[in-house]
């Protein structure tokens, strides 16, 4: 049951799913902050508004989106070295165990596009020229 539970961890997709929802919810933080540091004092000046638009604080609290960006940044630092880093490590870790050689660069279209040519420049050079 523990093995069954481990392989489970190590597929990667659960880490993954728990990073995009951590981030996710951090970013929300972001736009949040956004909205009421720039957006509302924004519809507050051209609807008049004062109501919206504190006067004590400024119109555009830039400190406010400043933390949030912080905030975020702090979250996704902590994510990366706390997940992401150690499961990288470890999934390479098991794979060299299992003598599972690293996933080399895959080709290019480039590449695959210039394969292409030189064979059918080789076809072209085999095939007699018909009369």
């Amino acid at each position: 049951m523990l093995q069954g539970f481990k392989k489970f961890l190590l597929r990667g997709n659960v880490v993954e799913l728990a990073t995009a929802v951590v981030i996710g919810a951090a970013f929300t933080g972001i736009v949040t902050a956004f909205t009421q540091a720039i957006i509302d004092p924004l519809l507050a000046m051209a609807f008049d508004a004062d109501a919206l638009a504190d006067a004590t604080v400024g119109p555009f609290r830039i400190g406010l989106l400043l933390a949030a960006v912080i905030n975020f940044l702090i979250v996704a630092a902590v994510v990366y070295f706390a997940l992401i880093f150690p499961m990288t490590k470890l999934k390479e870790r098991i794979d060299r165990r299992r003598g599972v050689a690293p996933d080399e660069p895959a080709e290019t279209d480039i590449e695959i596009l210039q394969d292409i040519r030189e064979l059918l420049r080789a076809q072209q050079a085999q095939t007699p020229p018909s009369a």
